[in-house]
């Protein structure tokens, strides 16, 4: 039986596990120390919002090629936390392992609904 299609962006699984690992970075960057309130803290966040952000704003775009284009701005806001959890454990932040499972898990998830975008017939 086929699922229903995705009434709403809060239906994709991807959204929801993007932004659950938003959730996880608030409370990760939490640990970070306060002089790191307008560096590392603001620009993880900012780019962790960006993943779900731009899952729902592609959502509602109606061509294929919109939708694609949101879905890749949202990839690249993966790469960008990537780096910014590597920094972290680097400056001795705490152990983003946890975090860098999850967004392995949004990251392949999102690489499938970014092709499957470019493969339909939205």
């Amino acid at each position: 039986m086929d699922k229903a299609p995705s009434k709403t962006f809060r239906d994709l699984v991807v959204w929801q596990k993007a932004h659950q690992f938003v959730l996880s970075v608030y409370r990760f960057s939490d640990g970070f120390p306060s002089r790191e309130m307008y560096g590392l803290t603001s620009q993880l966040r900012r780019a962790a919002i960006s993943i779900p952000a731009n899952i729902a704003e592609g959502f509602r775009k109606k061509g294929k090629s919109d939708k694609a284009r949101f879905m890749n701005i949202a990839q690249g806001s993966v790469e960008e936390c990537r780096y910014y959890l590597i920094l972290a454990t680097d400056l001795g932040y705490g152990d983003s392992k946890p975090l860098m499972e999850q967004i392995e898990e949004v990251s392949k998830m999102l690489d499938k609904y970014h092709s499957a975008i470019l493969a339909s017939g939205f």
